[in-house]
């Protein structure tokens, strides 16, 4: 059956006309329906004793997701079982009930409300029709996917004080599952297992140092009997490494540090004397960075796990390594030996990173032909604003290419394969628009690759920050303190780029052997959902709450549903007793959602299951009407000036100004009145710590908290007026 299907791929991609595919497709529709039909009764056949979604069908189907069946994941197509869907983490899924023949008949199955309005970024795991997801606070939710109802759910109770302390929300990406066993990585820096059938802890590792400040949000992976998991914090100040465990026990095999530490402790390994070759100064006191905190592949012919390697601390070079320097492993995609975690090859996009430009974003495996020779790829487009294609086998550079707008670097040398950057891309002597910001031109929603249109469809944003040296600025010694070392210069001059483009989000469709933009459709965020492909569509969602399809080849929109919140998850297709489906989960958030959002109304995060000839009537939510806060200010000009300085240094970043509206979380500013009467309690006081509202009381004063509220009462009374309360804040981040 496999080699037949992989015959019916190769005609349809070897035919170059429509209506020669079109007609291809239908004629073989039925037979391959009948054909995945027939496999569903040989999967099933060992599990019918059993009532679906029981006890016991639960641990029959989850003990059977061995590394085999992981190996496997491209012959079970009706299952997704790991975050990408296999190990090449392509997200396509080669199911063919739904498509743009009939997806007008494509309509909603069910709707889960898992009651929470913090954003989800997970991408559900789906075997037989149980369903594993996190969510916000790093709860995993178990779901029976053929009634649409919870099985269980567990909250492994993540302090609140670490909402502070994660640098872009309190969400998480996603679980692993393997033998029976659900993991998840917690916001406060576990690696937990989950009995899969009861929704109990089985056994937990700490897997960092909670003095400092590393939070985890990434999904874990299972490779070859071990469970891998990264951290984040580089913006706070930790040193970034990524570990093994045995997936059965929890106990460490092997752990691989990204950046060299103090020199005089020795180093773990040769790669890390190698890389402090490439530092200065003093970089190990304020961690280095390089946290991997979300992108790993696996290729298990070469036993090499593919690691995305994050950004430095600080992000500014000239004071993390005053003397310059390559800053290895910052911003690299490293390749790791499987079994004892050393290093076999690395490859630097960013050298002495200067911007957050991460190489966490998501990598593609494949098999492509390029010059009429088959090659074993790694595909990425990292925030830098270049779409690489790398040899997987030893790292060798075949192609980079902008992808989005670019002005730090003019293009990748093909010889040394190092950017060349532009005149003022390092901004020492001037403030810099530069293209891509830290939010980069990608970010960590994932891509997805179609062997059969040969594209890559990329969730990208043309969108600049301005960077400038800080004057007089000082490293903190508090791990909630942000230490990126930005700033604008006010005696400096302001340099913008005249030929920038509108700053917009976008789906791109990549075509990585002709190395060009093959479509591309605007969004109006640049914050929007990841992809995935079927083989004639693209499915995303986006920050206006639509989940959307696209046609593979061209980029026309097909089919569109309106899910009323904003959505940043990646969509996931599987087969439960011969019916295709397509899975997404709103729910808006992230670290450019949690100050703006395009919906007029936040709703719960909801999963949204979709097959053909359904038609069930979407969730109706409560709509929350609210007015700016009306209350009186006696507060001096300066006091509310002073108010505005302190609300600038410690609250925009996640409320976002007065009067914008809000995005998950709160516009202060639409408060109502008991808020500002417990004002004081809440900031200075820890009121609302539970819920990841941090407590200022060991930072400010009585009379700075006093400030911040009059502020915002004030901007509430000049935006009540009709006038805009004018602020210039700097965004920025994962």
């Amino acid at each position: 059956m496999i080699n037949f299907y992989r015959k019916i791929r190769k005609t349809r991609a070897d035919e170059n006309k429509a209506l020669k595919y079109i007609r291809h497709l239908i004629t073989n529709r039925l037979l391959l329906n009948l054909v995945w039909g027939f496999l569903f009764v040989i999967l099933s056949g060992c599990n019918q004793s059993y009532d679906k979604g029981s006890v016991e069908h639960i641990k029959a189907v989850t003990h059977a997701v061995d590394y085999d069946r992981l190996l496997n994941a491209d012959k079970t197509p009706e299952d997704w079982l790991s975050y990408g869907r296999n190990y090449s983490e392509d997200r396509f899924s080669p199911l063919t009930q739904i498509t743009k023949l009939n997806i007008d008949s494509l309509g909603l199955a069910w709707t889960l409300n898992l009651g929470t309005t913090k954003g989800f970024e997970a991408t559900p795991l789906v075997v037989d029709g149980i369903m594993y997801v996190s969510g916000p606070w790093s709860i995993v939710y178990a779901v029976d996917v053929r009634k649409g109802e919870l099985i269980w759910t567990y909250d492994p109770k993540v302090p609140g004080k670490y909402g502070e302390i994660a640098c872009c929300d309190v969400v998480n990406r996603g679980v692993a599952l393997y033998k029976g066993l659900v993991y998840v990585g917690t916001l406060d820096g576990r690696l937990v297992a989950i009995n899969a059938v009861t929704g109990e802890k089985t056994w937990e590792v700490l897997t960092v140092d909670q003095s400092e400040s590393y939070t985890i949000t990434g999904a874990p992976r299972v490779f070859d009997g071990k469970v891998i998991i990264g951290n984040s914090g580089a913006e706070y100040g930790v040193r970034g490494y990524v570990t093994a465990y045995d997936a059965l026990t929890g106990q460490q095999s092997w752990r691989f540090y990204t950046v060299p530490g103090n020199p005089a402790n020795g180093f773990e390994n040769e790669a890390m004397r190698k890389a402090a070759e490439t530092w200065s100064g003093k970089w190990w006191e304020s961690g280095g960075g390089g946290t991997a905190w979300d992108a790993y592949a696996y290729d298990p012919e070469l036993k090499l796990i593919y690691v995305g390697v994050g950004n430095g601390t600080l992000w500014n070079q000239s004071l993390r390594s005053p003397q310059g320097g390559d800053n290895l492993y910052l911003s690299s995609v490293v390749a790791l030996n499987s079994d004892d975690g050393s290093l076999e090859w690395y490859y630097q996009t960013t050298p002495g990173d200067n911007w957050d430009y991460t190489a966490t974003q998501h990598m593609i495996l494949a098999e492509i032909e390029f010059n009429n020779q088959p090659r074993k790829v790694l595909m990425q487009a990292p925030k830098n604003g270049f779409f690489y294609v790398l040899d997987r086998t030893d790292g060798t550079l075949i192609s980079a290419d902008p992808y989005v707008y670019t002005n730090w670097a003019s293009h990748v040398d093909m010889e040394t394969g190092r950017p060349v950057e532009t005149d003022y891309g390092r901004y020492k002597e001037v403030n810099a628009q530069i293209f891509p910001g830290p939010a980069g031109g990608h970010n960590w929603q994932p891509m997805a690759y179609n062997p059969v249109t040969n594209l890559v469809y990329i969730p990208a944003r043309d969108l600049s920050m301005i960077y400038g040296q800080p004057l007089n600025w000082e490293y903190k010694e508090d791990i909630r303190t942000f230490n990126i070392a930005l700033g604008g210069n006010k005696n400096a001059i302001t340099r913008m780029d005249s030929l920038a483009p509108d700053e917009k989000g976008m789906l791109i469709a990549w075509d990585p052997i002709k190395k060009k933009e093959v479509w591309k459709v605007p969004h109006k965020s640049t914050w929007n959902a990841g992809v995935l492909s079927l083989e004639d569509l693209v499915f995303q969602g986006n920050a206006e709450g639509f989940l959307v399809a696209y046609d593979a080849t061209d980029g026309t929109e097909e089919w569109r549903f309106n899910v009323g919140s904003g959505v940043v998850a990646s969509p996931i297709s599987y087969m439960v007793d011969g019916i295709q489906y397509i899975t997404i989960i709103s729910g808006w958030g992230g670290v450019l959602g949690r100050y703006v959002r395009f919906t007029d109304q936040l709703y719960p995060g909801t999963i949204y299951t979709f097959a053909l000839g359904k038609n069930e009537a979407a969730p109706v939510y409560p709509t929350i009407k609210k007015e700016l806060i009306d209350l009186e200010v006696t507060a001096s000009m300066d006091n509310i000036e002073h108010g505005k300085l302190v609300f600038n240094q410690y609250c925009n970043r996640c409320h976002g100004p007065p009067g914008s509206g809000g995005g998950a979380y709160p516009d202060i500013a639409y408060s109502e009145r008991a808020i500002f009467g417990m004002f004081s309690q809440i900031v200075g006081e820890g009121a609302f710590l539970t819920k990841g509202m941090p407590n200022f009381g060991d930072r400010l004063d009585e009379s700075q908290i006093t400030n911040v509220r009059n502020y915002i009462i004030h901007a509430a009374k000049v935006l009540r007026n009709g006038k805009k309360e004018e602020d210039e804040t700097v965004r920025n981040n994962h």
